[in-house]
């Protein structure tokens, strides 16, 4: 049984961070039931350093998703 609660508490926590790292740029952020993982795109595409930092600051283990239509990708992990 998947706890909603907790995904929604993970997605506020991931929202904090990036809002952190590099202001609000979220694109979209959504649990994907299929793969059991947070999706997050952002609104702009990053450098190294800045994937590197914001990967550093997630709750949970993420993985970089590549570049999506509108910038960086991360599944993120609960």
């Amino acid at each position: 049984m998947i706890d909603f609660d907790a995904i929604w508490r993970f997605q506020d926590e991931v929202r904090t961070a990036v809002d952190a790292c590099l202001d609000d740029c979220i694109w979209n952020l959504n649990y994907n039931l299929g793969r059991q993982c947070i999706e997050l795109e952002l609104e702009r595409h990053l450098d190294d350093e800045e994937l590197a930092l914001l990967s550093s600051q997630f709750p949970l283990p993420a993985d970089y998703d590549g570049e999506g239509t509108h910038g960086s990708m991360f599944a993120i992990f609960p």
